[in-house]
């Protein structure tokens, strides 16, 4: 299971590991959208980079995992966003929105790179009368801040709608051939990026910081978190403000013309349409069905319920794959981009982009590349990740610490009543083993694999995903293999294994 973007990028540049000691003026950690794009910014500005990123290559995780819409309209927001913050700090997300989807298109322009760019019309729509007041108070709301949206009740999608919010000039692109162009750009400025190279610990020293990978070390000045989820606890404590959501999404040949624009439903059930181009031809891709991270999902449910609503409206439909990603939301929706913490100088953070990274990561990178230069940003505080405004989103808040103390505290603590000889086959459980918690996946062949069912990121118990054969943590997001392996922040360990033939 690998997504579109990943399956259909021909051009698999091949990085080094990091396998000595280096010193450069600023350590980038993670090489996705936000790192590449910051990388970028700054080599471009003659700073000596380095990019260490822990997979195979760059932009494998959220960010090659992405239905890739390049947009400022982020469903309904700016009606909430003036509300609750006024008029002037919602025309400068939007602007810097807006800016980032022209630093994209120049990037690729100066460079000739060539991503399938497109520009494209963006709609959130609803198929719900009720809902259609809210949909023209986001138009008024954008029409204030100077972006001429539309109010529309047409569509060129195959079902009627209520109504739509009508964003021009937005755009979509193969957000994988896009990072192949700026590790490109990054390299021809002797910028370096090393993958295979995942960052084990953070160290502060007389003129800068060490940052440890297992083997080796870079020095440097200035710090870059661009690590998706931030694995440093202390002291930024994003963990207690920040929670991790799941989406899936598909791509399909419907074997008939599709139409312009892309879409996105204004309530749940979440749908997102757009297409891209495959050996030629038109395909689409539909995406959606967020949930929490950790919650329990029933098998196979949330790219069923994808397929079904594509089937319903192309029933000739293929499905060519299916994949899904995490996304980092903040309690009051809005990205934490600048400083990682008052008192650790010279770090710096981009976070919480809540599914629109494709534009916030843009703005994250020329953010937090003006603070490594000493520029003001205009867009800054808009953005400030050590902000202390009080959270708006209190239900949420109530709800994310309540699952956390469960999950870290009372659950973890719960003897499980389940026993290995019940665990289904393809399956897992948590089980008591001579009152230990095992977290126990039995294969299709009956081969046991048995882990610690902790989350090494904070002790949070596990829960068992299986749509994807992975252990998810509710608390934080991390998420593991059923052998144990780390596969998403802001863990950066695996689980403990456990010979489960020592109990017999």
């Amino acid at each position: 299971m690998s997504s579109f973007w990943l399956e259909t990028n021909s051009q698999n540049l091949d990085f080094p590991s990091l396998d000595s000691d280096i010193v450069v003026d600023t350590c980038i950690i993670g090489a996705g959208l936000f790192g590449l794009n910051t990388g970028y910014y700054l080599s471009n500005a003659g700073i000596k980079v380095a990019i260490l990123e822990r997979e195979n290559n760059i932009g494998t995780k959220t960010s090659g995992n992405s239905t890739a819409k390049l947009t400022s309209q982020h469903s309904l927001f700016y009606s909430h966003l003036i509300k609750d913050y006024g008029i002037d700090f919602a025309k400068k997300y939007l602007n810097a929105n807006e800016e980032a989807i022209s630093n994209i298109k120049k990037i690729m322009d100066i460079h000739n790179i060539d991503c399938d760019f497109e520009w494209q019309d963006s709609f959130v729509y609803t198929t719900n009368v009720e809902e259609d007041i809210k949909i023209q108070d986001e138009v008024d709301a954008v029409n204030i801040l100077g972006l001429n949206a539309e109010f529309v009740t047409k569509t060129s999608l195959p079902f009627e709608i209520s109504s739509a919010i009508k964003f021009p000039n937005q755009a979509q692109f193969h957000v994988s051939k896009f990072m192949n162009g700026l590790a490109s750009c990054i390299s021809n400025n002797n910028g370096k990026i090393f993958v295979n190279s995942g960052v084990e610990n953070i160290a502060k020293d007389a003129d800068g910081y060490n940052v440890f990978t297992s083997n080796n070390k870079v020095h440097c000045k200035n710090i870059v978190m661009a690590s998706h989820y931030p694995f440093l606890n202390i002291p930024g404590f994003y963990f207690s403000k920040m929670y991790q959501s799941t989406s899936y999404a598909i791509a399909v040949d419907t074997h008939t013309d599709l139409f312009d624009g892309m879409y996105i439903s204004s309530s749940e059930p979440i749908f997102s349409f757009r297409t891209a181009l495959y050996n030629g031809k038109k395909i689409l891709i539909v995406g959606g069905n967020n949930h929490k991270t950790g919650e329990a999902i029933e098998n196979n449910f949330n790219y069923s319920s994808l397929e079904n609503k594509v089937l319903g409206l192309y029933p000739s439909s293929e499905i060519l794959f299916r994949w899904n990603t995490e996304d980092c939301i903040s309690l009051d929706k809005i990205p934490y981009i600048g400083k990682y913490s008052n008192i650790m100088p010279n770090i710096y953070i981009g976070t919480g982009f809540k599914k629109w990274g494709m534009s916030t990561s843009n703005v994250a990178a020329n953010i937090v590349t003006d603070m490594i230069l000493g520029r003001k940003n205009e867009y800054s505080e808009v953005f400030s990740s050590t902000r202390l405004r009080p959270i708006k989103n209190r239900w949420e808040m109530k709800n994310m610490v309540k699952q956390t103390a469960n999950s870290l505290v009372f659950n973890k603590y719960k003897i499980p009543s389940n026993s290995i000889s019940n665990i289904g086959l393809d399956n897992a459980e948590i089980v008591s083993v001579n009152g230990q918690n095992v977290g126990v996946y039995k294969s299709p062949t009956g081969e046991v694999f048995a882990v610690k069912p902790n989350c090494s990121h904070l002790g949070c118990l596990l829960a068992w995903n299986n749509l994807d054969k992975t252990w998810d943590c509710p608390c934080h997001g991390s998420r593991f293999d059923y052998k144990g392996n780390n596969l998403y922040s802001p863990a950066n360990k695996g689980l403990d294994t456990i010979d489960i033939n020592k109990f017999e």
